[in-house]
C-alpha cells in the first residue's frame, strides 16, 4: 500500500494478517491526526518472509510498528533484520493475547522490540512520534 501522503514515509506499520485490521487501523488513526506520513504492509514472517525480506531491504522508514497475534513472530524478526526501533503490537487473537505479548517480550540478546499493551495499536503511533520527536531535538 502506498504512503498516506507524499511526504517522505517515516514510519512502517507492518501487519501479519488483514485480521489484524481493528488493531493497525488504531495506529493509522493516530498517525493520521498528527500528520506524520506513514506505509501500510500486510506480510507475514510465517506464510511470506521472502517479501519481507525485500520490503525491509527497501524501506527508508525510520520506525517500525509490527502487528501480531498469537505467535507474533513478526516483531521479532523485523528486528532481527534491521537495527530500527520496532514496537510491537500483540494482538488478542486467542489465549486473551498473552501469547502474542509473551512472544514479542521474550526476544534474546541483540534482537530489541519495544512492546505495548495488548491490541494498542495507538500507543505504538504514539510511541513512534515520541521517537521521533527525538530527531527533532
Amino acid at each position: 500500500m502506498p504512503s498516506s501522503n507524499s511526504k517522505k514515509t517515516l514510519i512502517s506499520i507492518i501487519a501479519g494478517s488483514v485480521s489484524d485490521k481493528e488493531v493497525y487501523e488504531k495506529a493509522e488513526k493516530v498517525l493520521k491526526e498528527n500528520n506524520i506520513s506513514y506505509d501500510l504492509q500486510i506480510i507475514s514472517a510465517h506464510r511470506d518472509p521472502e517479501r519481507l525480506q525485500n520490503y525491509l531491504e527497501k524501506s527508508e522508514s525510520l520506525i517500525y510498528i509490527a502487528v501480531a497475534g498469537m505467535s507474533a513472530a513478526l516483531p521479532g524478526v523485523i528486528a532481527s533484520k534491521t537495527d530500527k526501533p520496532v514496537i510491537g503490537v500483540p494482538v488478542n487473537a486467542s489465549l486473551g493475547g498473552l501469547d502474542a505479548l509473551l512472544s514479542i517480550v521474550q526476544m534474546p540478546p541483540k534482537v530489541p522490540v519495544g512492546c505495548v499493551g495488548i491490541d494498542r495499536g495507538d500507543n505504538a503511533a504514539y510511541l513512534a512520534i515520541r521517537i521521533l520527536n527525538l530527531l527533532k531535538k
